[in-house]
């Protein structure tokens, strides 16, 4: 996903930065991550107030397989509905949830 791409579709928020990040992409507002782009996947920062939202959507948690032990890490970012990258009020609700939850993890 190029970065042309992240800024419109967090433009509701207004302007955010894109660093490297894992191997991939954070992408912040206000220097909160609110998001991050891994093998092309764009992801939305969640916590246990706004994951249900996203679970009722159908979206996934993203996770991964730990080295250690075998067991399965759940991290907090979720995958984003499809019908929100083609409808910008849409997307700006999940956006915003994402920022939320980036600005209560900071506390």
């Amino acid at each position: 996903m190029d970065n042309e791409r992240i800024e419109e579709l967090f433009e509701s928020l207004g302007p955010v930065s894109i660093r490297k990040l894992f191997g991939g992409k954070g992408i912040y507002c206000d220097g909160v991550i609110v998001a991050i782009v891994l093998r092309g996947e764009l992801k939305l920062k969640a916590d246990g107030e706004s994951a249900p939202d996203f679970e009722a959507a159908g979206c996934q948690q993203w996770t991964y397989t730990g080295s250690r032990h075998g067991k399965l890490v759940a991290m907090p970012y979720w995958s984003i509905p499809d019908s929100a990258f083609d409808d910008s009020d849409e997307m700006a609700v999940w956006a915003l949830r994402a920022y939320e939850a980036g600005l209560r993890a900071g506390k």
